[in-house]
């Protein structure tokens, strides 16, 4: 689905047992902000934490992705407490890595620290990817790990993500993994 056919879709929310996935509010933007410059979280993701002005462009790089191509990520929160979990969801970043990862979503989430080990990024990830499948099942998705970033590795696995292939993106090595399309899954 794009915007070409819905440009003015509103951003679905998800939930599961334990949690709510919406569409980000300027609310949502200091509790990402604490997140992403978190040395912690960003380890992994690009090595360093992100300014503010780098998390503003994210922002607006989320709700871009939901106006323009009917997907995006969510804010993940705890529906017992309504505290900010984490992001995730799908994203289209036209990465300039070799080959190239195609035309497909990419999946990717992040957890704040204090809500890691929980479960709760294998649970979003497999509501979103529930989500996907009937938004654009014919399609792969694909996601980008650090190969030592082992816990979303396994939750990848989880999700029914094989691997693919080895890559570098922006110098730091990746691990592309790909889950096959609904119509490719026995």
């Amino acid at each position: 689905m794009n915007a070409a056919h819905c440009p003015s879709l509103p951003i679905p929310t998800l939930e599961t047992e334990r949690l709510r996935m919406r569409g980000h509010t300027l609310a949502d933007f200091s509790a990402s902000l604490r997140m992403w410059s978190d040395a912690e979280v960003t380890r992994f993701i690009g090595g360093k934490p992100q300014t503010e002005e780098e998390c503003w462009a994210r922002l607006l790089r989320y709700m871009g992705h939901w106006a323009l191509l009917g997907y995006g990520y969510w804010v993940i929160e705890e529906k017992s407490s309504g505290s900010f979990v984490g992001e995730a969801g799908f994203l289209h970043l036209r990465r300039d890595i070799q080959p190239p990862l195609g035309n497909g979503p990419e999946a990717g989430w992040v957890l704040s620290p204090s809500h890691r080990g929980k479960g709760y990024a294998t649970e979003a990830v497999q509501a979103a990817l529930r989500w996907a499948e009937s938004h654009f099942a014919s399609q792969p998705v694909v996601c980008l790990i650090h190969p030592e970033n082992t816990p979303s590795l396994r939750i990848a696995q989880k999700c029914g993500f094989e691997h693919l292939r080895q890559a570098t993106n922006k110098d730091q090595p990746a691990t592309v993994l790909q889950r096959p399309s609904s119509s490719g899954r026995p």
